[in-house]
């Protein structure tokens, strides 16, 4: 693929069959837009052609991945019908593309990781983070619904976490992610690429073949093992809720940094 420093999205593939991809919007947190979910899907073409062993996915600078740019998304919002739901189709194909990746994919993070960035990691198969780390499934806070990142969210912390921390939007940090399960290991930020190091070691010394199909084999009894229907249906609905009244309330409210008028909680005091 064609990139430069610049590009949205940074990927390289060394010696071993490692591919090291990178999320490159440092100066916003690394949040997604048509050109970043563009390039993540570019990427997966690129690599799908070559002889992998295993996927690193990391955020350049000092977050992971700060889920959607709020300029992009409320522009999506005023779209067309159909750009919107094209949009949509094209945010749930890259994470579930990623989920559906033959080979092990690992995760650093670091900073921050909200909304779409933990449907980043909920996709990956092992997710060290470092210890500054900070989470949140966040999309209710402005009245939209992250339906598209809901399988693999079940996938990784179970159902009865998802009722919790998706319905609250709260804030959360990298010890309560790991008592959750939403990521495996935590270490200090100075260590973190070390011990990507240290896992994709591990990863390498099995059989690839072997690995594969014990990966294909769990996916086949998990929430995001989606067909096409159940996929579109969740792709809609998300479309669907963007072009919402209370969506149009939520972003209003973030833009004039007020509480939304469902904010109860905020009025009272």
């Amino acid at each position: 693929m064609t990139e430069t420093t610049s590009s949205p999205v940074l990927c390289s593939v060394d010696v071993r069959g490692v591919a090291y991809v990178t999320l490159n919007r440092p100066e916003v947190y690394n949040a997604y837009n048509g050109d970043l979910i563009a390039g993540l899907l570019a990427t997966y073409d690129a690599l799908a052609g070559q002889d992998l062993r295993a996927v690193v996915i990391a955020g350049k600078g000092k977050n992971f991945q700060a889920g959607a740019d709020i300029n992009w998304l409320d522009a999506v919002r005023r779209s067309s019908p159909q750009q919107n739901l094209d949009a949509s189709r094209m945010t749930a194909d890259a994470v579930q593309r990623l989920n559906l990746l033959p080979v092990p994919t690992v995760a650093l993070v670091q900073g921050a990781c909200f909304g779409g960035g933990t449907g980043i990691i909920s996709a990956c198969d092992i997710v060290i983070a470092a210890d500054n780390a900070a989470f949140s499934i966040a999309e209710v806070k402005i009245g939209v619904a992250g339906t598209i990142i809901i399988p693999q969210l079940n996938d990784a912390i179970g159902l009865r976490q998802v009722r919790r921390y998706a319905l609250t939007g709260e804030r959360f940090d990298a010890q309560e992610a790991l008592r959750i399960g939403l990521v495996h290991e935590v270490v200090p930020l100075a260590e973190l690429e070390a011990a990507g190091e240290r896992i994709v070691s591990a990863l390498l010394s099995n059989g690839p073949q072997a690995v594969s199909q014990t990966k294909l084999c769990a996916l086949r009894s998990a929430w995001s093992h989606l067909d096409e229907a159940a996929f579109s249906a969740l792709v809609e609905a998300h479309a669907a809720k963007r072009q919402s009244a209370e969506a149009a309330e939520g972003f209003a409210a973030f833009r004039e940094k007020r509480p939304a008028r469902w904010n109860v909680a905020q009025k009272s005091k």
